[in-house]
């Protein structure tokens, strides 16, 4: 009976539903967090009668058709890009966007990651570095006798030193803009790479380009609403149940009767 095979794909499909929202719930404290929604699509149906095709009567057709559906599979899990919050952190070298774009962050491996989080600091050297130890890109360099530092709306990383009068200009925070920013791969760490899906990255001062303007002293929150979360979660959970019982109903259709 397809019955149970349709049932058991919509049960499939509420499980990993419920799994993309355990996952958002688990980072809502996540800083540069993007919630996660699944999308399904229905699977391929078998055609009794195609529409308007001849019915079993001669001279009759069939406008409707006769269809029977095959349940349901997973389509996309997708990112939802919109801004979260900002947190004031008062910290000099904590960053957030307001708007488009994205930090570009120097790998390990080579590789250049993308990034909505923002909690920088300087290494010993003086360059602007993430918590783990990662350039950020391109590079800037604080002099270690700095006095005052601010990085500005656009971008420009000014500091004084002892005895300045007017700050000097050592460098900018450049953020990255993307065709498809829907398309970057997550690779944990809150850090994402490009992909032929999400095109080739543009480099644009903030402000420009269609990118957003940089924040000093502020932290981009997830933007993970726990109260849709839940209620999504229980949409999940009773869709679950739903077919949960059309297996139960067909198995006891297929059971030799007693009688």
């Amino acid at each position: 009976m397809d019955a149970l095979r349709i049932g058991a794909s919509g049960m499939m499909a509420q499980q990993r539903n419920v799994e993309v929202v355990a996952n958002n719930l688990a980072n809502m404290n996540t800083t540069g967090y993007q919630r996660r929604r699944t999308e399904f699509h229905d699977l391929i149906y078998k055609n009794s009668e195609r529409p308007d095709g001849a019915g079993s009567r001669a001279g009759e057709q069939v406008l409707g058709g006769v269809q029977s559906g095959h349940g349901v599979d997973l389509m996309s899990v997708y990112r939802v890009t919109e801004q979260g919050s900002l947190r004031a952190t008062n910290s000099s070298f904590d960053l957030a966007i307001q708007g488009k774009g994205y930090f570009q962050i120097q790998l390990p491996d080579g590789d250049v990651g993308y990034t909505r989080d923002g909690t920088f600091q300087l290494d010993s050297s003086g360059a602007l570095v993430t918590h783990d130890g990662y350039p950020v890109l391109p590079g800037v360099q604080v002099p270690p006798d700095s006095v005052d530092i601010s990085i500005n709306a656009t971008g420009e990383v000014l500091v004084k030193q002892d005895g300045d009068a007017t700050p000097t200009n050592v460098g900018v925070v450049q953020l990255a803009m993307f065709p498809n920013e829907g398309g970057l791969n997550a690779e944990g760490n809150n850090f994402y790479t490009a992909t032929a899906a999400s095109g080739a990255a543009s480099l644009v001062n903030p402000g420009e380009g269609g990118a957003g303007s940089v924040l000093q002293g502020f932290i981009e929150a997830s933007n993970v609403n726990a109260v849709e979360e839940i209620a999504e979660m229980i949409r999940a959970q009773r869709a679950y149940d739903m077919n949960s019982k059309v297996i139960q109903t067909a198995d006891q259709m297929m059971a030799p009767s007693n009688k």
